[in-house]
């Protein structure tokens, strides 16, 4: 079983320092409202371990990846498609263990692997301040994301409402030409407020994962 890190849980307002966060290149995410448990969850959030969460990543993905599939074959003529993606447990493994870089969730990999070879623009929003924006862009290169955006917050952006700031970088996308065909976060806040045609939700264990 891995560790999940004690200090990386979902908060009002951002507590690490952002020279820390330089320091230590720490994920930190944080959340004006608790998600709703995943119905593939197969345990407690006191129980779960790494491989419990690998298995219910797996068992999302293994619904996403055949409706991928399908739409990115649907593609019309001129469409931009792009997939939007929350990074900490959802595109990386942020509570299990600490490393730098942080590993890929691989049930998330694969499928963004398949799409961005497939022509589809791979989208990252999430709550990380900006003050680390070169080491989340490094990290998520380094383990084989293809980032065609990052969107992270600068500092009014960390006391405005999450799930609204969120909404509004779909809303920048969509301004840019692209075709939103499916949104992956593990947090209500990162799927809430539309701008995407199909949502996933992966397992944060009634908001234990960040």
């Amino acid at each position: 079983m891995r560790s999940r890190r004690p200090w990386a849980r979902r908060t009002a307002v951002t507590t690490v320092s952002a020279a820390a966060l330089v320091a230590l290149a720490i994920p930190a995410e944080a959340a004006t409202a608790t998600a709703s448990a995943p119905t593939t969850a197969t345990a407690a959030a006191a129980d779960v371990d790494y491989a419990t969460w690998q298995a219910d990543c797996q068992a999302v993905m293994n619904q996403a990846l055949p409706y991928l599939k399908t739409r990115i074959a649907a593609t019309k003529p001129g469409e931009k498609q792009a997939i939007v993606f929350d990074i900490d447990n959802t595109t990386l493994e942020s509570d299990f263990g600490f490393s730098y870089p942080s590993p890929a969730n691989k049930p998330v990999l694969e499928a963004a692997k398949y799409a961005q070879e497939h022509g589809v623009s791979l989208f990252f929003v999430t709550a990380r301040p900006d003050i680390i924006a070169s080491a989340t862009n490094y990290n998520l290169k380094y383990v084989g994301y293809q980032v065609g955006g990052l969107y992270v917050r600068n500092f009014i952006d960390l006391f405005k409402d999450v799930a609204a700031y969120k909404t509004a970088q779909r809303v920048d996308i969509e301004n840019k030409g692209y075709t939103i065909i499916a949104n992956i976060g593990n947090s209500a806040t990162d799927l809430s407020g539309g701008h995407a045609e199909k949502t996933f939700k992966l397992p944060d264990y009634n908001g234990q994962l960040s």
